[in-house]
C-alpha cells in the first residue's frame, strides 16, 4: 500500500515536471525545499496573527468612567 502511494506520488511529480518543462529533481526541489517551507512559515505567521486577534476579542475590555 505504501509503495503504491509512493509510486503514485512519483508519477504525479514526473507529470508535473513534463508540464513545466523541468526535471523530476528540479520539481522535487521546488516543492519540498522552496514551496513547502515557505508555505509552512506563511501559515505559521497567519496563525500567530489571527490567534492574537482572537485572544484580543476574548480579553475583557476596561470601562472608562
Amino acid at each position: 500500500m505504501i509503495q503504491a502511494l509512493f509510486d503514485a506520488c512519483v508519477w504525479i511529480l514526473i507529470q508535473m515536471a513534463h508540464v513545466f518543462g523541468i526535471s523530476y529533481q528540479a520539481i522535487n526541489i521546488w516543492l519540498f525545499v522552496v514551496i513547502h517551507p515557505a508555505l509552512t512559515i506563511y501559515l505559521f505567521f497567519l496563525y500567530k496573527k489571527y490567534r492574537a486577534k482572537y485572544l484580543a476579542l476574548l480579553a475583557p475590555k476596561a470601562i472608562d468612567v
